[in-house]
């Protein structure tokens, strides 16, 4: 390998890393705090039933906003701890440190399907159930080996299911089942268990509206930030900025030639081209096969350059689709690269328009719908350029 393309493996690897680590922190925030808390603040008696209704207000919260939210995998999590933290009050211990990682486990491995109507009935009946093994058979237990063999599973499961997007809640989940585990190791300890158990539920009430911020304002396809967000970010605007409109030359001919899936794919490999775009640009998708791309405190002349470089680089990827009679599996494919009918490369090229405040474009909105118009100048003029 080159030194440039070690050079690009290592940024790259490098910008993973930290979108790995980004929602990481508030999780082990919260719990840096508890661990402050549980052993370098002694709560004055006033206080004290703080240790018991703490965890169960925030455990509450977590459910009512995981059912409200419709996210099944945090409502099972969050509602196992609320049961393991009323059982535990109430005396029932035996197999809290087993069941907890296991549902979490269980959550993981299955698909998201939500929690409200039928979707969640099995959960609660076996959170029911488990519940009632508790009761039943309050001096069942195991060896303390086993609960952390399966917190390791249901870690490592929320790990893998986080791969690679890293999305709050599921960061958000391995985070409370380490609040759990430290809570369970020091169950003995009135004041470490409560502060843990409040942490679980600080950390999944914290990463559900985590999620829902990310839902309401980042495109899914793409994972770019929404038109909700550009228009956010707009309000804050100081005077001196510039905002280009990018469409995708004949997206519908793609969708008409090659199905919707050959669509999403172009949209994904734009979106992606537009995220890298330089001089400090912020992509956003804005709507159908159309995005912007704001260029805060950059004067038009210079944003241009950058659009130019961009618009460059989405002209010369050449995205490949598979054959319809090349096999899916990996190694029969491999075997018949060469053989039947070639891949296809598909060229994919995008129009720009851009364009600037000045005396007579006062606001973003006027500045938007004159890049708008200078899109359409483009397409006129043969489509694949930037115009202004």
């Amino acid at each position: 390998m080159s030194a440039s393309g070690r050079i690009a493996l290592k940024q790259r690897l490098d910008s993973d890393v930290l979108r790995a680590l980004r929602p990481a922190w508030i999780p082990a925030g919260i719990l840096a705090g508890a661990a402050l808390l549980a052993w370098s603040v002694e709560l004055p008696p006033t206080l004290a039933d703080l240790r018991i209704w703490g965890p169960y207000a925030l455990l509450g919260a977590g459910v009512a906003v995981a059912w409200g939210f419709n996210r099944g995998r945090a409502f099972v999590i969050v509602a196992s701890l609320l049961g393991a933290f009323a059982a535990y009050h109430l005396g029932y211990r035996g197999l809290l440190h087993l069941l907890v990682p296991l549902n979490a486990l269980l959550a993981m491995v299955l698909p998201e399907r939500g929690v409200r109507y039928r979707a969640g009935s099995g959960w609660l009946a076996l959170i029911a159930l488990e519940g009632l093994l508790i009761t039943m058979l309050p001096a069942l237990s195991l060896p303390a080996v086993a609960g952390r063999v399966m917190f390791a599973a249901a870690f490592a499961a929320a790990i893998w299911r986080a791969w690679p997007e890293f999305t709050p809640l599921l960061v958000g989940a391995a985070g409370a089942l380490a609040a759990f585990q430290v809570a369970s190791a020091w169950a003995a300890v009135a004041g470490v268990h409560a502060a843990f158990m409040s942490a679980a539920g600080a950390i999944l009430l914290v990463a559900l509206l985590q999620e829902s911020h990310r839902l309401a304002f980042r495109d899914i396809l793409t994972g770019l930030p929404g038109r909700r967000a550009l228009e956010e970010r707009l309000r804050g605007l100081g005077a001196k900025y510039a905002i280009a409109m990018v469409d995708v030359d004949h997206f519908k001919k793609f969708n008409d030639t090659h199905g919707h899936d050959i669509g999403d794919q172009v949209l994904k490999l734009v979106g992606a081209r537009l995220a890298e775009v330089g001089g400090g640009g912020i992509a956003y998708r804005y709507g159908g096969e159309e995005f912007a791309v704001l260029f805060p405190g950059v004067e038009l002349q210079d944003a241009l350059l950058y659009l130019e470089t961009i618009r460059i680089s989405i002209e010369g990827y050449r995205m490949a689709v598979r054959s319809p009679d090349r096999p899916k599996a990996h190694d029969h494919g491999a075997k018949r690269r060469g053989a039947g009918t070639p891949e296809k490369h598909l060229s994919v090229t995008v129009s720009i328009g851009a364009c600037a405040p000045n005396g007579r474009l006062r606001t973003p909105a006027q500045v938007i719908k004159a890049a708008d118009e200078a899109l359409y100048r483009a397409k006129q003029g043969g489509r694949n350029r930037v115009s202004t």
